[in-house]
């Protein structure tokens, strides 16, 4: 799977919050993410993320003008 900058995931375990919907901040070796619910931001290794994962909700789109 390829991530970018904006995309809204859903991860396979809910936040304690009651949502599993979060939007990806920042992308490379490591992923800092953000719940759509409560707006709490982690910091998770490449690894623990693409493990994690469901699916991919919405993606952003890219603008190469």
């Amino acid at each position: 799977m390829v991530f970018n900058v904006g995309d809204i995931v859903q991860m396979k375990k809910a936040h304690p919050c009651g949502s599993s919907q979060w939007e990806i901040l920042r992308t490379g070796i490591d992923f800092r993410i953000k719940c759509c619910g409560c707006g709490h931001m982690v910091m998770l290794p490449r690894v623990k993320f693409e493990k994690n994962v469901k699916k991919i909700i919405a993606q952003c789109k890219n603008e190469n003008s």
